[in-house]
């Protein structure tokens, strides 16, 4: 499918690795010019370099941490005028609900709420006086049933996605949408990260806590970040225009709900 987006430009935030270079990847397929953002520079280089060779795309990147102040300056900035904006930043860490402290909750915030917040009210109105423009935010699934030992995840992605329920309806009209995509367990070094604990926690292999977690999804596997970042960029298509304020589950299934 032409997704009509050639030539068009997307900021992708958090995009050196994981499903953040899925979306830069699938956008890129499909003709799109990218910054691409990550925190540490040697592998957002080595992937921008990729990328531009495979795809023939212009690649700017920005080695910057978009939860600062500063890191959200610097990424605007490069962004100019985009088209597109899919953000996206690492879940805070696993623990119990009496492990968190004020400045826990509010380095999760910063991250995973205001952040996307603020890059959403930089680049939106341009968007708008243009009139065309996508947002994508990569929340989580927690958003839709909460996982206990990610209670800072599901705090702060909840408000963000309180944030967007009101804010796409107010933008929809001028042509720009926001909706949000929910990942389950992605092949990522989030998912080795929690799997990682498990083994710490009960003393098992890698092995055997991935294949207890992948037995817990219908389809019976892990995501990839290629079908995670397909979904994207469909949502940053000119195909898409009618869904406004979504938060579309990528879970395989194992978020147990009716809708």
């Amino acid at each position: 499918m032409d997704l009509g987006i050639k030539g068009k430009r997307a900021l992708v935030c958090a995009s050196s690795k994981g499903l953040g270079l899925g979306c830069a990847e699938a956008l890129a397929e499909a003709g799109v010019h990218l910054v691409m953002n990550a925190r540490g520079t040697e592998a957002l280089e080595a992937e921008a370099a990729r990328l531009r060779d495979t795809h023939g795309v212009e690649v700017t990147t920005v080695a910057a941490d978009v939860a600062t102040q500063e890191g959200q300056r610097d990424v605007i900035a490069a962004a100019g005028d985009v088209d597109i904006l899919v953000n996206n930043a690492g879940g805070p860490p696993p623990g119990m609900w009496h492990d968190w402290d004020r400045e826990d909750f509010i380095k999760a915030l910063d991250a995973n709420m205001l952040a996307p917040i603020a890059l959403i009210k930089a680049l939106v109105p341009g968007m708008m006086e243009r009139g065309w423009g996508r947002v994508v935010n990569i929340t989580s699934q927690s958003v839709r049933a909460p996982i206990g030992v990610l209670g800072l995840s599901n705090s702060a992605r909840t408000g963000l996605t309180g944030y967007v329920a009101g804010t796409s309806r107010q933008v929809a009209g001028k042509g720009v949408t926001i909706n949000n995509l929910l990942p389950g367990i992605h092949a990522t070094d989030r998912a080795d990260a929690l799997d990682g604990a498990v083994v710490a926690q009960r003393n098992i292999t890698l092995e055997d806590a991935r294949k207890e977690r992948a037995a817990t999804i219908p389809a019976g596997r892990y995501g990839t970040r290629a079908e995670f970042g397909a979904a994207c960029a469909f949502l940053c298509s000119t195909h898409a225009g009618f869904i406004v304020g979504q938060s579309i589950l990528l879970d395989g299934g194992a978020t147990n709900i009716t809708m």
